[in-house]
């Protein structure tokens, strides 16, 4: 994050006050060299330039589209009539409660109090509801992708429906719950420390990359319950659901983090529901309920296969999202 100061002020009194606020021996530019300035000129000076004086308040709108253009979020403090143009065309208009009238109708956020501090609480925590939501789509994108894989490629394989309709709504019902706690959870340090800009690139890499490897164990679960278990009709339904649960809710505590997921702590309130929702999932075929809803119970060999496929397969996701992630430089 860089500190910008455009003022109305002489340089005098600009470099005054650079120096009380710690910004020693700034590069100041004068309004009267803008006026003759070309736009693409104008742009590289403003991101190499921290102290504009005597500039206009036109001018201090060009500055700031100058910025927008290259690329940069932009933020304006102020609390005049003629910042009122600036408020408006910055991405943030930041304003006091003491601001003239024009100045606080057009900010975006008035402070009530003196300080800085709750604007930098504000980023922080708008930088990890960003990350929680980016871990939402990653999972949600990569994960459906991959179901239709397998809803497909089983429907043409099999002489059977490979779910229920009812157990496919409980599927997802469950897991739908267990993402309930995303937002609760925590962001790495690193992550939060400089501005982010979503990368679609990244999110559709992840789309198509994990959403396979997802139904690679799918469709190795539909092999061994029927060449192996031979499994019914009903037992091939609990399996699958069975299966489908556990890989696609546990994976989240492989996305959640761009680095190693056993050093990343998730949150208490997240690591409860996800590990509530695969036992919920386990013990379904169990449940009074269970022939109601078209389960039954799986041998106990199924459930060391289930350890060790899971396993595997969270094994392989994270090495696709180290991949995935460090091309996206993230």
């Amino acid at each position: 994050m860089q500190v910008k100061i455009l003022t109305g002020d002489n340089e005098l009194v600009a470099r005054h006050v650079c120096e009380q606020v710690g910004l020693e021996n700034p590069t100041i530019v004068l309004g009267e060299e803008l006026e003759q300035m070309s736009d693409p000129a104008l742009q590289h000076l403003a991101e190499e330039s921290t102290v504009f004086a005597r500039v206009t308040p036109m001018q201090k709108h060009r500055i700031i589209h100058a910025l927008k253009h290259r690329g940069h979020v932009v933020g304006y403090l102020g609390d005049g009539i003629n910042d009122a143009p600036s408020l408006h065309s910055a991405y943030v208009g930041i304003s006091v409660s003491s601001s003239a009238d024009v100045a606080r109708d057009t900010a975006e956020i008035i402070l009530l109090k003196p300080g800085l501090q709750i604007l930098h609480k504000g980023i922080i925590e708008g930088r990890r509801a960003s990350a929680n939501v980016l871990k939402y789509l990653l999972m949600g994108t990569s994960s459906n992708f991959g179901n239709m894989f397998s809803m497909a490629g089983a429907s043409a394989l099999l002489s059977f429906l490979p779910m229920l309709p009812t157990q496919i709504l409980l599927n997802n019902f469950l897991y739908d719950t267990a993402q309930i706690t995303i937002p609760s959870d925590n962001v790495d340090k690193d992550y939060v420390r400089i501005p982010r800009r979503w990368d679609m690139r990244l999110i559709r890499n992840f789309m198509i990359f994990i959403g396979p490897i997802s139904s690679i164990y799918d469709f190795l679960t539909f092999y061994v319950l029927l060449y192996f278990f031979h499994a019914s009709q009903v037992e091939f339904h609990t399996g699958w659901f069975v299966e489908s649960l556990a890989t696609q809710t546990l994976v989240l505590f492989i996305i959640r983090t761009t680095g190693n997921p056993l050093k990343s702590r998730p949150s208490v309130p997240l690591t409860i529901t996800t590990i509530v929702i695969v036992m919920i999932g386990v013990l379904i075929p169990y449940a009074p309920l269970a022939r109601d809803l078209g389960f039954t119970a799986l041998p106990g060999p199924f459930y060391k296969f289930l350890a060790i496929s899971t396993a595997t397969y969270l094994f392989l996701v994270e090495l696709a999202k180290r991949r995935l992630f460090a091309r996206a430089q993230i």
